[in-house]
């Protein structure tokens, strides 16, 4: 694992990834206007930009920029990192 990753290794499970944080790329009208950047992704649909690890946010950013060139949108980077597990689905 490199530097980069922002996986949390836990002590009791060592092979076990956990995210602790995302980050969202958002876009931003003039009103304020906010929703969630997706793009299409041919087969798989379209997939919304979000990120658990740096290097995925790097792989978005090119699209992040051409999506604010051609909308005239700004487009907003956001990190959370506050885990707050709300509902549970087994």
């Amino acid at each position: 694992m490199d530097d980069e990753t922002q996986w949390t290794m836990t002590d009791d499970k060592p092979d076990l990834l956990k995210i602790e944080q995302v980050w969202v790329f958002i876009a931003q009208d003039d009103e304020g206007n906010e929703g969630v950047c997706a793009f299409n992704a041919g087969n798989l649909g379209w997939l919304p930009m979000v990120a658990a690890d740096e290097k995925r946010v790097d792989s978005l950013r090119k699209t992040a920029e051409k999506m604010a060139e051609e909308s005239g949108d700004k487009i907003v980077l956001c990190k959370f990192s506050v885990r707050d597990e709300v509902e549970v689905f087994e």
